[in-house]
This record gives structure tokens, sequence and C-alpha cells, in this order.
């Protein structure tokens, strides 16, 4: 008998957390699932544990040559799914026991065409709530337009607004983690690929929203987006490609116009703004290791400045020149 749901997971930002989050699927998951996972061109040690775990375990491994924004991946993995529902899970999330029954189980009880869990974080091993749905709308005032993107409860501890939790319609999820009935993304024409590096969800919500499909919220599903630090040094490319200054601005522009925003509408800038700060986020990470390790004599302190120092040039300080060059196009 052939499962209900497909995993389509694919890497997030980084590769450091590829191990943790597949196991955590593999132990706290007891609904029978087919599982595709596409793996973005990770190091050669990831890539090697991909492809065992693929053999003993029997999922589908499709492996990449190049770094490729997230849209794209979750539609070369989409193309792969058979099932009614699938599930987009990124790289870098763990789940717990009963979040697969419970998402399954509100969409057949609902209807509901897209069904978001319970979104955590974890931060220094402190865990948050990261959402629990949230506003998503284009408002038109004045003649302006502007995108509202409201999350519930960031920040908060879960156990103080656990009263306040409950099944309910949403306008907004996140790709940290999501089931939906397969033919809405098909029907839809997949992700759009224009959307290259934030806003995904957004951009999805606004689109099955505004073509009819119901997104509900369901806190009975809950699962753990581990937020960087720490990073291993081999994330460096791929975290800096996947908030590159070139895709961030193709992606604001594009953003603008889909939605015909007002051009300085706040949420567009904001957007710009929050890629710039995370790409640098592990720059300062190992700049300060890198500073650490040489007033220290530390022998890796000079590879690790030069290493640093190379993708800074690539994709800060020259953005979009380096990573178009280096990323194909999609």
């Amino acid at each position: 008998m052939q499962p209900p749901v497909t995993l389509v997971v694919s890497p997030r930002e980084r590769f450091s957390g590829t191990e943790e989050a597949l196991e955590s699927v593999y132990q706290n998951t007891t609904t029978p699932f087919e599982l595709v996972y596409v793996d973005g061109h990770p190091p050669r040690r990831i890539r090697r544990y991909l492809e065992r775990q693929a053999r003993e375990k029997g999922f589908r491994l499709i492996q990449l040559p190049h770094f490729m924004p997230d849209p794209d991946l979750r539609n070369i993995g989409l193309r792969e799914v058979k099932t009614p529902y699938v599930v987009f899970l990124e790289n870098d999330v763990l789940v717990r026991p009963g979040w697969l029954e419970a998402l399954l189980a509100c969409a057949e009880d609902t209807k509901a065409s897209v069904v978001g869990p319970l979104y955590l974080e974890q931060r220094a091993g402190r865990e948050t709530v990261h959402m629990a749905g949230g506003l998503n709308r284009v408002e038109e005032a004045n003649g302006t337009r502007r995108c509202i993107e409201r999350h519930r409860f960031p920040g908060r501890v879960a156990t103080e607004v656990g009263h306040e939790l409950r099944r309910e319609p949403t306008e907004l999820i996140e790709f940290h983690c999501v089931l939906m009935r397969t033919d809405v993304p098909r029907a839809l024409g997949g992700l759009d690929e224009g959307v290259k590096n934030t806003a995904e969800h957004v951009d999805f919500c606004l689109a099955a929203r505004g073509a009819g499909h119901q997104i509900y919220f369901e806190p009975a599903s809950v699962i753990v987006y581990v937020q960087p630090p720490p990073f291993a040094l081999y994330d460096l490319p791929f975290f800096c490609t996947r908030w590159s200054d070139a895709w961030s601005r193709q992606t604001v522009a594009y953003l603008g116009q889909k939605w015909r925003l007002d051009p300085d509408d706040p949420f567009l800038r904001a957007k710009y703004q929050w890629t710039t700060t995370r790409r640098r986020q592990i720059v300062n990470y190992y700049l300060t290791r890198a500073r650490v390790a040489r007033a220290q004599g530390g022998k890796g302190s000079r590879r690790m400045t030069a290493v640093v120092d190379s993708w800074i040039g690539k994709t800060i300080a020259r953005p979009a020149a380096a990573t178009l060059r280096t990323v194909a196009p999609s």
C-alpha cells in the first residue's frame, strides 16, 4: 500500500545539521512516508552520509552539481511526488513525535489545502516560539499597496501561550515545514522560482489563498527550527550564496512587481535588510574565530582567515558579479 505522503527535504542555509535533522524524522515519525531528498550540492562528507542513508533507508536522493535557490530545489523534489500529500521540510528542522500524524489529521478533518505546525526555534539551547501562524496579506490604502506579514507569538515560551494555541485557519505558514495537498503547488505552476531567497512563504501563501485554498495552523504538530550558530566552515559558501546580495535584489524587485507593491513598501525594504544582516552573520562568526585563533597562535587561523576573506570578496564586496557567475540560473 502506498504511503499517503512524501517528504521533500532540502537544505535551508547550511549543511551542518543534516544528520541530526534526518535522524529525527526516522526516529519520530510512525506514519508511513516516502522521502525525496534534494541534496543542494553539499560538501563531500555530507554527500557521502546521504548516500549511505539513502541505501539503508531506501529513499530517493537527488544530487545537484551546484547551489540553487530554495524554490528550485522544492520544485525538483515535487516532480518526484506520487502521493496525495507532500511535506516540504528543511534540513535544519527537528520533528517531535506525532508531528506528521497531526498535520495529516488536520488536512483530512478540515479539508484544508495547506497545513503548518507550531514552529519552535532553538537558539543557543533555548526554545521559543518561532511562529504559530500569522497574518499575510496585501493591503491597499490611498493609492499604495503594502504587504503585511506578522508572526504570532514570536520569541514567546510555548508554555506561556499554550492556552491560546488551537487548530484554526491562518494566513501564514513557513517552509521550515509545511504539508500540502500535492495538486495545490502543481495547480499554481510550482513554487515561484522568481523568488530566489526570501519571503518564499509569503509569496506562496498569497498565491494559494488567492486561488481559493484554505491554510490551517495545527499546534498538535510541533517542529523545532535550529538557528545558527554554530556553523561548520564548510557552511560558508552555501550560506553566503543563499543570502547573497544578487539573489536578494532580484527577489525584492520581483516580489514588488508581482504583487504590485509600492516601491517604498517597508516589507520589501525589511526583507532586503534582513538578508544582508543574515549573510554577515556567518562572516562575523568566522572572522571572530579567526581573530581569536590568530591571537592564540592557532595552526588553523591562517587557513580560516583566507577562506573567510575569499567568500567576503565574492558575496559581499562584489556580490552580483561573483554570485551570478558561480551559481547556475534557475
